[in-house]
């Protein structure tokens, strides 16, 4: 039997850099008609469903016929958070009252990734799973992945949501799934030599640890069979312009990344330009405010991200702040209308410091470490309070190859580029190779050693 390399698709609609040129092309006008008219079901159907939310509304005085635009939305409808979540799990376990879908409809449990604190529990009924994995297929497609590529899973597979969501866009997809759960580092990098998969999997620094692993096993992953590698869970290709070239020359393999909320949804696949991320609009609705004011902020200002997701309908989330910091904008030479994160997140609003009256945030100061010769891919960020003032200090590794006589010059060169590049001057502290943790899953970079008053949490 022959079977067309395309899948039966035409070859013009395989070569698209769109999975769905309709959707992701929609005019502004259009998708805030969509927008509008989800919301205000989305409203209705917590209202009717979720004690949580019934209960908020009716302290807000907010019925569900009050949202007639969407500035009624974002201004009438209560702002959320994870704490408020976590609080309510740990009353009543192990959701809390803001289910709004019986537990007949439960599919799937995840919970959430932070290296710190309390996971939050998610329930994902099987609607909920296709949504989301659909999110991963956008990313997937902009890059050049196609349903004949296989995957790989550098990935435990416990409870985090964040890749077993990937598992539901590769199925959505039609792609292969090879599963790499319960092999340490070297059995992954085994496994890719003998089933010979084409995309990897993983976060963004466990990739880079593999390739270093590799290396000491005599393996040149850039004569693999990887073509593509995806991420999520971090900072990585698109937020860290370095750490893109480190990934691809390790792999000899074209890096991309997503940027998702484990209780969300996948909801920013990479736009293929490689500068940002697009908010996959069919999924979510999202808007930026002021963290101190409060007010909207307007296109090209930093704001945090609020979003609302349309897929979790067994545990909606309605104008959920995520403390994430982006710089939205409404148009992308790529062609795609949904709006644009320039640089995908920028910090968090508590990873900033200010430091002698400059901002510093953790993607700035990751971006100048991966431009240094001689700095390696290990490095923490420590926060200290100090003369009633937040302070940070780099804490890093050098490369194994740099002489220990040559890490003072190393230091006070990254300090001087840190200044160079900032504006500001950070203390900067080498330390003994392969020191610093290491991580399979999400890397803590952000180590907060100030008093317990002045901490925020540091992870979603």
């Amino acid at each position: 039997m022959h079977v067309e390399p395309t899948g039966g698709l035409s070859q013009s609609a395989w070569d698209s850099p769109f999975w769905n040129e309709y959707t992701e092309t929609l005019p502004r006008e259009r998708l805030n008609q969509l927008h509008l008219g989800r919301l205000q079901n989305l409203v209705r159907h917590c209202y009717q469903n979720s004690p949580f939310y019934r209960e908020r509304f009716d302290a807000a005085g907010l019925k569900p016929g009050d949202i007639q635009s969407l500035e009624d939305f974002k201004r009438k409808v209560p702002l959320t958070d994870k704490s408020d979540f976590i609080q309510l799990q740990a009353e009543s376990p192990p959701y809390g009252p803001t289910q709004a879908l019986p537990g007949a409809f439960w599919a799937h449990h995840a919970e959430t990734s932070g290296t710190t604190g309390v996971p939050l529990a998610i329930p994902y009924s099987m609607y909920d799973t296709v949504r989301y994995g659909e999110s991963w297929v956008y990313g997937f497609w902009a890059l050049g992945i196609r349903p004949s590529d296989r995957f790989y899973f550098a990935f435990s597979w416990g409870n985090f949501a964040g890749f077993w969501s990937a598992y539901w866009g590769v199925r959505r997809l039609g792609g292969q799934v090879i599963s790499g759960g319960g092999l340490n580092t070297e059995g992954h990098i085994r496994a890719i030599e003998r089933l010979k998969p084409t995309v990897l999997i993983s976060t963004p620094t466990f990739a880079l640890r593999m390739a270093a692993v590799a290396r000491e096993m005599g393996v040149d992953t850039a004569a693999s069979s990887i073509r593509y590698t995806y991420h999520a869970g971090e900072p990585g290709p698109t937020a860290l312009p370095q750490m893109r070239r480190r990934i691809e020359d390790a792999w000899g393999a074209k890096a991309g990344e997503l940027l998702g909320i484990a209780e969300v949804d996948a909801m920013a696949p990479g736009c293929p330009l490689g500068d940002g991320v697009h908010v996959n609009e069919m999924n979510v609705f999202s808007w930026s405010l002021n963290p101190e004011t409060m007010e909207e902020t307007g296109e090209g200002e930093i704001g945090e991200n609020v979003v609302t997701s349309y897929v979790n309908n067994a545990q909606p989330l309605l104008n959920y702040r995520t403390h994430d910091l982006v710089r939205r904008r409404s148009t992308c030479a790529c062609g795609r209308s949904w709006d644009k994160f320039e640089g995908s997140v920028l910090g968090r609003t508590d990873f900033m410091v200010t430091v002698r009256g400059t901002n510093v945030y953790q993607s700035a100061v990751e971006n100048v470490l991966g431009g240094m010769d001689g700095v390696s891919d290990f490095y923490e960020l420590v926060l200290e309070r100090k003369d009633e003032n937040d302070v940070m200090f780099v804490r890093f590794e050098p490369e194994k190859s740099v002489p220990g006589g040559e890490w003072a010059a190393l230091s006070e060169s990254l300090g001087d580029r840190i200044a160079e590049t900032l504006r500001v001057r950070l203390e900067v502290r080498a330390v003994e190779p392969e020191s610093l943790p290491r991580y399979d899953l999400k890397t803590k970079r952000i180590i907060d050693n100030r008093p317990e008053e002045f901490r925020r949490v540091l992870d979603r």
